[in-house]
């Protein structure tokens, strides 16, 4: 096939980082522009310094309509802004990875009608779309932990969850709490049971098991460590352990990316993939769920090139066969 012609707004952060890198070795892709108003006239690897040798680009701040596809990796709010101060052809696929477009009630912009990019739920409406919004960082990995449970009609009970994630999920600009002497040998606590993902969260296992209405109850904390994500997640069940995993393994066979571990796992195992590992514990009557993505992969840019493998009728893996991070 012909290769997929792509534009990237925003390409400076840290999810335009990690979509370059992803991009320019895969196989299928070609990277028409990287538009960047701050940085244009200069070097994708004067921003981007691990890029050096890997591509000559540089950062623009003119739009070519000359593409296939567009991904917009601009900031929460700025997604929206950006689409309506810019003209994009309809033709042309959009990939937000803002969270501009993810919920039911925020998912038209004009024309474009953007789907909920979480494949493990939505896969053969990916592979229709035109737009797609994509997930969140902490409601993929948190969705990812309880998906099959709904499926299969066994989320009957308050859901209490407490995830960590890197500093890397508060973005690249510098602030109080990015700063390195303030999150190094650091743990905090912030967004307490208020978190903006719980609403896309609660949109999916709605659509999966309907009628939910149980309690989220989610303690985000911000780790010191630079990226990954762990959900720690229990709830009462009547299920045995046999049975909760026949139905997470079941539910996941068809997906290449997320797999449940019979042995207890760790950030080491998914950072710098786009892997996803479920575990599953039985206390009691509590169903124990450990859930853990790299959060710039499957929970940002991976996630993304995921999703346009499947809107352009590629092999869902094709260009993410990432090396993990090892010892």
């Amino acid at each position: 096939m012909e290769a997929i012609r792509i534009g990237i707004a925003g390409g400076a952060g840290y999810t335009g980082g990690e979509l370059l890198r992803i991009l320019i070795n895969h196989p299928h892709a070609e990277i028409v522009f990287v538009h960047s108003n701050s940085n244009a006239g200069k070097f994708v690897s004067d921003v981007h310094t691990d890029l050096f040798g890997d591509t000559d680009l540089k950062f623009t701040n003119s739009l070519s309509q000359d593409i296939d596809v567009l991904f917009l990796c601009v900031g929460h709010g700025d997604a929206r802004k950006f689409l309506d101060a810019n003209h994009i052809v309809e033709r042309i696929k959009v990939i937000d990875l803002s969270q501009d477009f993810r919920l039911s009630q925020n998912s038209v912009h004009g024309k474009r009608e953007f789907v909920y990019g979480l494949p493990e739920l939505n896969r053969e409406a990916i592979k229709s779309a035109n737009n797609i919004a994509n997930p969140g960082c902490f409601a993929t990995c948190i969705q990812i932990g309880l998906l099959p449970l709904a499926a299969s009609g066994n989320l009957n009970a308050e859901v209490h969850i407490n995830a960590t994630t890197g500093s890397t999920g508060a973005g690249q600009s510098p602030g109080a709490t990015t700063h390195f002497s303030w999150r190094n040998n650091n743990l905090s606590i912030y967004k307490a049971f208020e978190h903006q993902h719980l609403n896309e969260i609660g949109e999916s296992l709605i659509q999966l098991q309907k009628g939910f209405d149980k309690e989220l109850s989610f303690i985000p904390q911000r780790g010191n460590f630079t990226r990954g994500i762990l959900a720690a997640i229990y709830l009462e069940s009547d299920l045995s352990l046999e049975e909760a995993q026949k139905i997470y393994t079941n539910y996941y066979a068809s997906h290449p990316f997320t797999h449940l571990s019979k042995k207890n796992i760790d950030l080491k195992q998914v950072v710098n993939t786009n892997k996803a590992l479920v575990y599953l514990e039985k206390h009691g009557g509590k169903l124990f769920i450990i859930s853990i993505i790299d959060n710039l992969l499957k929970g940002a840019s991976g996630h993304a090139v995921q999703n346009m493998n499947l809107m352009f009728g590629l092999d869902e893996m094709e260009g993410l066969r990432l090396k993990g991070a090892g010892f």
